[in-house]
């Protein structure tokens, strides 16, 4: 089995532990015990990764006006395209900061937008935002209605940014400023994606290098990494199942009228 762990190790960025790394070869079809994976990646040296703390990236334009938070909290919409969530974070490199926006559906966490630049500017998150938006309706989903929460950083309280969402018939929401439980489920994301990619894959050169490996991660994250909280399933997989079960209960609640 060591051949297969290392492997499955290697093909997922090396950031797997026992546990990630046991599911897989299990969904593979490779019968193997969990304790046998921990036993056989302690003896090739191959381990996990931890995540360590984020700083707060985003600034607040204490003039701006905000809109309410519609979320109070709540990451856990029943269905995709009910909640999006959005944030900013920034990778050093040797040519300066690169900063990288995300938009993420709350429904399976998958990442559906993202942008990086060289300046935190109002473009950097429209760009993202279109990211989103042209994923869903590429696949033939309205985003009508659908709630976009952040913190209140200065580049989601523009107007521009507002202009947007309003043409895109998106409800803005914004939390509290300083408080990281506000747009938890965002920042989860960023924290994952400097663990999973940006520490371990450094040092970063340009812009352009954190932009390919950005799409690589991103990629992987929505298509192949098991994710707990999606029932160690990746977020796409996750969204599919759901898709595939819609119209069963649509019929059902025809049948019911």
């Amino acid at each position: 089995m060591k051949p297969q762990i290392a492997r499955v190790h290697g093909e997922n960025f090396g950031v797997y532990g026992a546990r990630k790394v046991w599911l897989q070869l299990n969904r593979e079809g490779h019968r193997v015990a969990r304790c046998t994976v921990e036993r056989l990646m302690r003896e090739l040296g191959l381990r996990g990764v931890t995540r360590g703390s984020t700083k707060r990236t985003t600034v607040v334009d204490p003039a701006a006006d905000r809109p309410p938070d519609l979320v109070q909290r709540r990451f856990a919409p029943a269905a995709p395209n009910r909640l999006w969530v959005a944030d900013i974070t920034y990778v050093s490199t040797w040519s300066g900061w690169v900063y990288v926006a995300f938009v993420i559906d709350a429904y399976a966490r998958r990442i559906l937008g993202w942008r990086t630049s060289t300046s935190m500017t109002t473009a950097l998150v429209l760009d993202a935002i279109e990211h989103a938006i042209w994923t869903r309706e590429r696949a033939g989903w309205d985003v009508k209605d659908v709630v976009h929460h952040t913190d209140r950083g200065s580049q989601y309280t523009s107007i521009a940014f507002s202009e947007r969402l309003a043409e895109a018939g998106i409800q803005p929401s914004v939390g509290a400023a300083g408080s990281s439980y506000d747009n938890a489920l965002a920042e989860t994301i960023n924290g994952l994606y400097k663990t999973e990619l940006i520490k371990p894959r450094g040092p970063w050169r340009t812009v352009d290098h954190v932009e390919f490996a950005t799409a690589e991660w991103v990629d992987w994250f929505n298509r192949r990494r098991l994710y707990r909280y999606c029932g160690d399933i990746p977020p796409a997989e996750m969204e599919a199942a759901h898709y595939a079960q819609h119209p069963a209960q649509h019929a059902v609640r025809l049948s019911h009228r």
